[in-house]
């Protein structure tokens, strides 16, 4: 897909993956509009990129709010991408510590925003990308969710994270099949250790032995090698309905 001219949504682009992804959409000619939470530094971060990127402060859980983002959008042209990075962390164990039972709350919060928050997104940016006119090879939108290694080997404590993520992995092949009459694909990333702000967080020594558990290359990964790969899947069309592991071939231990 030609990006030159288009519109794209990048949730959760105030920082790490999504903000990676707004300046390499931006590179390829895109408008973006940034994604983020109220309290992030959206605002500041479209003004550092420019014009051609603007923020809308919205949770993505949140119907009324995500369709102030794609009416956002769409005012600047047409939706033909969406990168949806938003997310959060959140551990629980089934029975904490103290033997009380895990938080019924705590995992339904992580579950809403990763797995309900990406369902809200996708529904209404296909809606909007079903109504552009196709391009010569027939697309009217692309879109690329982001799931994480731990659909596949969630650790101890990541009850709700790593079903959360497996349930954007189970989505993705449907959502495709879905939405191929309508000319718009559906793919997920699926990162391992990357170099966010949640990792930022903990202390170098700690984010540099977390670095040195993936085979190769040994290292977390950098928020631009998942961009990359974002950028990849929105240009080429045969890519559509995958889930696919970004993660040096990391395979996590139970803990």
């Amino acid at each position: 897909m030609n990006l030159k001219g288009a519109v794209a949504i990048v949730t959760g682009g105030a920082s790490g993956l999504g903000l990676a992804s707004a300046k390499q959409l931006l590179e390829k000619g895109a408008q973006v509009v940034i994604c983020d939470l109220p309290n992030s530094r959206g605002a500041a971060v479209a003004d550092e990129l420019g014009p051609a990127a603007s923020f809308v402060a919205a949770d993505v859980t949140n119907g009324d709010e995500m369709a102030a983002v794609i009416d956002a959008a769409t005012q600047r042209g047409s939706l033909r991408a969406l990168v949806h990075c938003a997310g959060r962390g959140g551990a629980v164990r089934l029975i904490e510590k103290d033997g009380s039972p895990g938080s019924l709350e705590a995992y339904e919060n992580v579950v809403r925003v990763n797995l309900v928050g990406t369902f809200n997104v996708l529904r209404l940016a296909a809606a909007a990308m079903a109504r552009n006119e196709p391009n010569a090879a027939g697309e009217r939108g692309a879109c690329v969710l982001t799931a994480s290694v731990a659909a596949y080997e969630g650790q101890i404590g990541q009850v709700p994270y790593a079903s959360s993520k497996a349930g954007v992995v189970g989505m993705t092949l449907v959502a495709a099949r879905d939405l191929a009459s309508k000319g718009i694909r559906v793919c997920t990333i699926a990162p391992g250790l990357f170099d966010t702000p949640m990792l930022a967080r903990l202390p170098e020594e700690i984010r540099d032995s977390l670095g040195k558990m993936v085979p190769f290359p040994p290292r977390l990964g950098a928020p631009d090698e998942f961009a990359a790969l974002a950028m990849q899947i929105l240009d080429n069309p045969m890519l559509n309905g995958e889930t696919i592991r970004l993660d040096g071939a990391i395979r996590m231990q139970p803990r």
